[in-house]
């Protein structure tokens, strides 16, 4: 007999769109039920939970350390509530395959990905795209399948191929001659970054962040415009890019690679998509 109470899925509905829209009346028209109904089922959460989910003393919609907890569980649990009811009962009788990827591989893979899923017309592909630190943190609390993330080489994936990277400036307005000079980078704990300040460091130079985004193509754009000196894969030059190295005094970077993950046991398709991946970005 299970000891636990049972979440009750339209309360965490309710909690997640709360979440998600930052209002509690935004969140009562995504689930089409009345604000003072929202308010209510958070609160029936809390009192099951025993502990507040939002602070109250502000305006803002601001979750607590517990409401932190519960929207990672909640999201988890909704979903795999939608996969087991599609399993079962709707086309997508072969389950759900979840995938990852960074951004500058959603693009190239869209054609591999639509054949595969013709080919598969009840299996239910998931993809999302984001920052690799990100994309293995969902892949280890299982929210995904397969990862195509790029890392610092470490314990060995599935497949992987090392991650050529290039010091990119603009060639029409070098950031590299200013002083301190301006980076562009991903956010704290984003790829190449630690790599990039370091080296500034060890030449000595003074440095700050003058661009800092998520979005690959963005950097990309900023250190061509001359908003920053930025660190990332070959594959991101642009004709408006001026390569640093040596004569700079930057080192190469050749620690980074791309890698492919899914777990033991994995179901065939996601071993055949797997493997598409694997030919196709020239894993080993």
């Amino acid at each position: 007999m299970n000891r636990y109470p049972m979440f009750n899925p339209q309360l965490l509905l309710s909690f997640v769109a709360v979440c998600d829209s930052n209002s509690f009346t935004r969140a009562a028209e995504r689930v089409f039920l009345s604000q003072s109904t929202v308010s209510q089922q958070v609160r029936r959460l809390e009192e099951m939970l025993g502990k507040p989910l939002f602070e109250r003393s502000s305006h803002q919609v601001l979750l607590t350390e517990e409401g932190v907890k519960l929207l990672s569980y909640a999201r988890r649990i909704i979903a795999l509530n939608e996969e087991a009811h599609d399993a079962l009962t709707g086309i997508w009788r072969d389950g759900v395959l979840r995938i990852g990827m960074p951004e500058d591989f959603a693009v190239p893979t869209t054609e591999l990905l639509a054949d595969f899923s013709r080919e598969h017309p009840h299996l239910r592909l998931d993809v999302a795209s984001g920052l690799s630190a990100d994309l293995h943190s969902a892949y280890a609390r299982e929210e995904l399948d397969l990862i195509l993330v790029k890392q610092r080489r470490r314990q060995p994936p599935r497949a992987a191929r090392p991650e050529p990277l290039l010091w990119l400036d603009s060639l029409a307005f070098p950031a590299i001659e200013q002083s301190p000079v301006p980076l562009a980078v991903f956010p704290l704990n984003g790829l190449y970054r630690d790599e990039l300040c370091q080296a500034l460091d060890n030449l000595g130079k003074r440095w700050r962040i003058g661009y800092s985004s998520a979005s690959l193509a963005a950097l990309t754009a900023a250190s061509a415009a001359g908003l920053g000196v930025t660190l990332l894969p070959a594959g991101c030059r642009l004709p408006a890019h001026r390569v640093l190295g040596e004569a700079e005094g930057l080192p190469p970077i050749d620690s980074f690679e791309l890698a492919l993950y899914y777990r033991d046991g994995a179901p065939a398709a996601t071993l055949a998509l797997a493997q598409r991946l694997t030919v196709f970005c020239g894993l080993k």
